[in-house]
């Protein structure tokens, strides 16, 4: 093989710290290259079968399409072909070369070191073409585009040092042969027996034949070791749970086994497959929107593209794919947002996947709900402010930390809530904090603790976005703690005739704290939330949070300015302290104090902690004379 016009390159710095984490966290899992490089030779072939219904010139009379295994023990290599579309030399430096997924950053951020749990976050990340150097000292990529000449064939080669050499070759054959020259311990992979039982465990699915050498032939003859036959299409009374978990890893290029699936057919009006499969972990780019998610189409098992839009953002975690028999082989991304029939496909698979969830959530006996809502409740909860129409189904399936819970676990659902309603409770009560750990300690529940009354607890960055769309759940009307009037005497008559009192008797304390404020705040008033905290401040029912000002902040937009009301704990000895201080600068430093210290409590911080030290110092030396 003469190779001309070759050049040396280095590998993307993301590759080659991808690389060594496979090399030495993914030992244990090394037959999955095999799985991940029949994989591609599918997805090669896919791509140039769906190519040729707009240019049949490219299949050359080379119409019916496979994958070729073949191992030579006495070279010690292993090669995986297939007669796909192939690659020209500028996608082979692209596809080979780099990772052009956006949000690498963030998945070497999140390595830790351990191998067992850096493999996990690979799994999550994608393995591809790259686990060919789990068992292979040096891999060799042989291609050539459908269409292309004879001689723009091309060589890529890599031993995984950092570069890799591309140059052009001659190839009569289109698509492409991966070579894999294999390391000592692993020439396990040229046993033929151990080749036919990994391709029947991993790719018994792939919906074109795997052929290798018939056994004990000694002349070029292959056969055929996998059904060749895309299960979705098989009925589901003769596919395994195995097998759906197998192919579940070629869909998701993902370690685990799914949580869940759903295998439905269609008939009627519109005739559809679908296979949705509810994944153990999110992907390590959940979090940016704009990278394209979505289900694999196929057109009567004709695959059309990856990412198909047929859910909506907030499931964008569900993998799969959908076979229609109605649309046309040449539909497109636009077509797809224009077809009514899509639309309406669009609606059914949205449904069904909130029905798997809420199977999943429903015989949660094993705790997989709880992984789940780990992972993608977050996600979940944005259906909950963007899509109406699915909200009562949503609500059922959101879980929450709660007072009379430990740790950080959201376990509570919201019918758990209503069935430990005090008597004459008419709202739900929830706080928003930066963490379920800070929220425990917010003086905004501690009457509520008190009196025995559950508060929700939340700490998603998009909490308060998504809570500031619910109204009620049930009847009964959702309480944000930190906000408006926190009226108890419908559980407590007691308490709303002890703070009426209070009110009254305070009036003298309360004009002369507001004084010492001036525009800081609204209002001074006697607080019905505090039992052990000296004051706090309350936003109006509509002001933003202190989770959406920053948000807004850092976001570069205008956060708009507040005036809060100042709500004080008129037993506490501290405001008892400043009621017994005459008018002057004692006063107005102790009131300013108490001011500061709600601000803390609310926002984390406050408007000049300069002045707010100086003013805690001054305070503390006072105290101090007293002593």
């Amino acid at each position: 093989m003469t190779v001309t016009a070759t050049e040396t390159r280095g590998f993307q710095a993301e590759v080659r710290e991808l690389l060594k984490l496979m090399i030495h966290s993914l030992y244990s899992h090394r037959e999955i290259f095999l799985r991940e490089l029949i994989s591609n030779a599918s997805d090669a072939n896919d791509k140039l079968r769906f190519a040729s219904l707009a240019e049949p010139a490219l299949l050359a009379g080379e119409t019916e399409l496979a994958i070729w295994i073949e191992a030579d023990e006495k070279a010690g290599t292993l090669t995986v072909r297939d007669n796909g579309i192939g690659m020209t030399r500028e996608e082979a430096i692209e596809h080979l070369g780099t990772i052009a997924k956006s949000g690498t950053a963030e998945f070497f951020r999140r390595l830790t070191g351990d191998e067992q749990k850096d493999s996990q976050l690979i799994g999550q990340f994608g393995v591809g073409f790259y686990s060919s150097f789990i068992v292979a000292d040096e891999v060799e990529v042989l291609t050539r585009r459908a269409g292309a000449a004879i001689g723009e064939g091309v060589r890529w080669a890599s031993k995984a040092d950092g570069e890799f050499t591309v140059g052009t070759i001659e190839r009569a054959e289109r698509g492409t042969s991966v070579v894999l020259h294999l390391k000592d311990e692993a020439r396990e992979f040229l046993d033929a027996f151990r080749l036919r039982s990994l391709v029947r465990r991993y790719s018994d699915h792939i919906a074109f034949p795997v052929r290798m050498r018939e056994e004990g032939a000694a002349s070029l003859d292959y056969e055929a070791v996998n059904q060749a036959k895309a299960l979705w299409s098989r009925p589901r009374t003769e596919i395994t749970d195995e097998e759906y978990r197998d192919f579940y890893q070629h869909v998701a290029h993902d370690f685990e086994p799914p949580l869940a699936w759903s295998h439905n057919k269609v008939e009627g009006r519109r005739e559809y497959t679908s296979l949705l499969y509810l994944p153990a972990r999110a992907p390590f780019d959940l979090w940016q929107r704009e990278t394209p998610r979505g289900l694999k189409l196929y057109v009567r098992r004709v695959f059309i593209m990856d990412d198909a839009e047929f859910l909506p953002p907030f499931l964008r975690f569900v993998r799969g794919l959908v076979d229609s028999n109605d649309l046309p082989l040449n539909v497109s991304r636009e077509l797809l947002q224009q077809n009514a029939d899509v639309e309406a496909m669009r609606g059914a698979l949205a449904k069904r996947a909130l029905d798997l969830i809420g199977k999943l959530a429903a015989d949660d006996d094993a705790g997989k709900y709880a992984g789940f809502w780990r992972e993608f409740g977050a996600v979940l909860k944005e259906g909950v402010a963007e899509d109406e129409a699915t909200r009562d189904k949503l609500l059922p399936l959101l879980r929450f930390a709660s007072t009379q819970g430990e740790g950080d676990t959201a376990s509570v659902k919201l019918a758990d809530y209503l069935a430990r309603l005090r008597p004459g409770q008419e709202q739900i009560y929830y706080l928003i904090a930066d963490s379920v750990a800070a929220a425990r300690t917010s003086p905004y529940i501690e009457r509520l603790a008190a009196k025995g009354v559950e508060v929700l607890l939340l700490a998603d960055r998009i909490d308060e976005w998504v809570m500031s769309r619910l109204t009620s759940f049930e009847g009964k009307r959702f309480q944000n703690v930190t906000r408006g009037d926190l009226d108890l005497g419908q559980i407590d008559a007691a308490e709303g005739a002890r703070h009426d009192a209070a009110v009254k008797e305070s009036k003298p304390l309360l004009k002369r704290i507001k004084d010492a404020l001036g525009d800081r705040v609204t209002e001074v008033r006697v607080s019905r939330r505090l039992a052990d905290t000296p004051a706090c401040l309350v936003l109006g029912e509509h002001d933003p949070g202190a989770q959406m000002r920053r948000l807004l902040a850092n976001a570069g937009q205008d956060v708009p300015a507040l005036k809060p009301v100042l709500e004080v704990n008129v037993e506490h000895p501290l405001v008892q302290r400043l009621e017994q201080l005459e008018a002057g600068e004692a006063f107005d430093e102790l009131a300013l104090l108490l001011h500061d210290q709600a601000a803390l409590a609310e926002a984390g911080e406050v408007a000049n902690p300069g002045d707010f030290v100086r003013r805690l110092n001054r305070v503390l030396l006072q105290l101090a004379a007293l002593r």
